[in-house]
């Protein structure tokens, strides 16, 4: 049965003395701590064996029964028949503290008693004996917003008190305490209550308040409160107050603004047979029936949260608040996949932070959904490497309609890419020989590899058309195209100091510090203005490199012998972000460039990389930037 307050005032008319739910049936006893069984046998055991500390630190949640348990600490340690395991709740000192009538309980809010003065003077009343009790107690609740000056001033107190002193410090956010309190407190975490748990004990003080609610419509209150008591009483005697009759879960979803649980799997299987347009259509229903975006969200998380369980294997009674949706969250998320289910989770993660501060939400909501419903089933990134190392070929997907495939590559619909292996085991790609009155475009040859890279391919690329190798200066060639380019990418161009032809290749010289202008030539975008504009003059495909010319030693480096290139970390790092296929993988997988291993020495050696115009990249194994050794120190810093 539910405990009532003794303290307490029944209902009078006009709401006079009226004492809300929360404050009504707040705990008395260490048996009515509801998920805290823990923190009770603790403390109970310390009043038992005499073990009785003189600080305590309280930490978890809002609403999970911290101040609580100070209070019914306090009742145990001043009780007449005390110190007992448990309060009788019946003598004098027990129902003064109670209604908080108490003089030698003293209640502190820290949050608007921060200063040192406020703990100047509470040094100078510890000092003060109790008025009839055994003990003071000291209940400092939301004690992290203390200044560090009001901390400071207690530390003293605080380790040495006097033996008739106990301080109880009650805070949510305990990693903002000093270590040196931390260190001088006994301290007990408090978890969230399950679900359960909240809807038992609603169910007790909706039989002790003569209310009549259903068992589903207690479920969605528990869920919806998040692990906290409190909250959930809050919500119940709102529920309470606004009914006329029997309150069920649509009372439930009217008051707390969300959507009914068949609208939530309507859109959940919508979402998961990839139909936007559905989707959409399940979403402004639900919010057509007063829901609130936000609210809907966080539905559809915790739906999927369910799918996330069930795609890693987790048993049934794992899975929380699905059983109204309609559908099969089990099956949903063994088909779905952990990756892709995962990747949806992100989004509505994304998505509900952004809600909270704009005013946009209902859009948001939208943007969120189609986002859900167009996003492409992913595999793990272990099995994505693993079938590139085996130079395996991406899986085939039939087009079907929506849905139809189960797992599909995230690369089955991009451009075929020509299959490398690492540099360390094979030779570096020469050019194919052109025929004598055709030759075919080449991306920039990079002077150094920045790292084995190796990249798995599709298919072969069928043989590209090629075209007669112009007469003529091949620098002056180079000049005319770029006099055809814009912005940055003919500024650059220009800065060419030679080009001859090579094997059928248009070998571009640019000077050895310019080494920012080559890795801007790269980059596809410059790739292709470069080969548009090298075709409109040649009337065909031309392959070119762009080179950068070897630094010329001074005097007293030509004294030195011949090492290694070294390049620094930041150099590497940058010549991989320009890479294409970086570029490409970056994108492909939300990633970021932690750290870029170079080559061994033996592994040094020219690296080749072919972009074709009108196809994309055809095959690469680490462009980058020669750099003397003066600009990659200049880097590192």
């Amino acid at each position: 049965m539910a405990t009532t307050d003794p303290a307490a005032s029944p209902t009078q008319p006009g709401g006079v003395g009226y004492q809300v739910v929360a404050r009504r049936y707040r705990p008395q006893r260490f048996a009515d701590l509801v998920g805290q069984e823990h923190v009770a046998r603790g403390l109970s055991g310390a009043i038992e064996s005499g073990r009785i500390g003189h600080a305590y630190l309280f930490t978890g949640a809002r609403g999970v029964g911290k101040t609580s348990a100070a209070r019914i600490y306090a009742k145990a340690l001043n009780c007449e028949t005390g110190p007992a395991p448990e309060p009788c709740n019946a003598c004098d000192a027990c129902t003064a503290i109670t209604a908080g009538q108490d003089v030698d309980v003293v209640e502190i809010d820290a949050a608007s008693n921060r200063g040192i003065d406020e703990i100047r003077s509470l040094r100078q009343n510890v000092a003060v004996r109790p008025a009839r009790g055994r003990f003071k107690v000291y209940i400092i609740d939301e004690v992290h917003m203390l200044t560090r000056e009001a901390f400071n001033a207690l530390l003293k107190t605080l380790e040495e008190p006097p033996g008739h002193v106990k301080f109880v410090f009650c805070t949510t956010e305990p990693e903002k305490l000093p270590i040196t309190i931390l260190s001088r407190c006994q301290r007990f975490d408090f978890v969230t209550v399950d679900a359960p748990a909240i809807a038992r004990r609603l169910a007790q003080i909706v039989e002790a308040e003569g209310g009549d609610v259903s068992a589903a419509a207690l479920e969605l209150i528990a869920r919806r409160a998040a692990g906290s008591m409190r909250d959930s009483q809050s919500l119940l005697e709102q529920l309470l107050g606004s009914a006329t009759g029997p309150i069920g879960i649509d009372d439930v979803h009217a008051v707390i603004g969300t959507g009914s649980e068949e609208r939530i799997g309507e859109l959940l299987a919508a979402v998961a047979v990839r139909d936007a347009a559905r989707a959409l259509a399940a979403l402004d229903v639900a919010l057509a029936g007063g829901a609130d975006p936000g609210g809907v969200m966080e539905q559809l998380l915790a739906a999927l949260r369910d799918c996330l369980l069930a795609s890693v294997g987790c048993p049934a009674e794992a899975l929380s608040g699905s059983s109204g949706l309609g559908i099969d969250v089990a099956a949903m998320g063994r088909d779905l996949g952990t990756a892709t289910v995962l990747a949806m989770l992100q989004v509505l993660d994304q998505s509900l932070g952004r809600m909270r501060t704009s005013g946009h939400a209902a859009v948001l909501a939208e943007m969120a959904v189609v986002r859900l419903a167009t996003m492409e089933d992913l595999e793990s990134l272990a099995a994505a490497i693993d079938r590139v190392a085996a130079g395996a070929p991406a899986p085939t997907l039939p087009a079907a309609a929506p849905r139809e495939k189960k797992t599909a590559d995230l690369t089955a619909e991009r451009p075929p890419v020509e299959a490398q292996a690492t540099r360390a085991e094979a030779p570096p790609l020469a050019p194919a020989p052109a025929p004598p009155d055709r030759i075919v475009s080449a991306a920039p040859i990079a002077a150094e590899p920045i790292a084995a890279v190796t990249i798995a391919t599709e298919k072969s690329r069928p043989p590209m058309p090629s075209v007669a190798q112009p007469v003529g200066d091949p620098l002056a060639l180079w000049q005319v195209v770029t006099e055809t380019l814009d912005g940055l990418v003919a500024d650059f161009a220009a800065t060419a100091t030679a080009a001859a032809w090579r094997d059928g290749v248009l070998e571009v010289s640019l000077p050895a510090e310019a080494a920012t202008a080559a890795s801007f030539l790269r980059r596809p975008d410059s790739v292709a203005s470069i080969a548009a504009g090298l075709e409109a003059r040649t009337g065909g495909p031309v392959r070119y490199a762009i080179l950068l010319a070897p630094p010329k030693p001074t005097s007293a480096e030509s004294e030195r012998p011949p090492q290694a290139t070294v390049n620094s970390q930041a150099a590497l790092v940058r010549a991989a972000t320009d890479h294409p296929l970086v570029a490409h993988a970056r994108t492909l997988f939300d990633a970021a460039i932690r750290k870029v291993e170079p080559l061994r020495p033996r592994e040094v050696e020219p690296a080749v990389a072919a972009v074709v115009a009108n196809g994309g990249p055809t095959a690469a194994a680490g462009d980058d930037v020669a750099s003397s050794d003066e600009e990659a120190e200049g880097d590192d810093g």
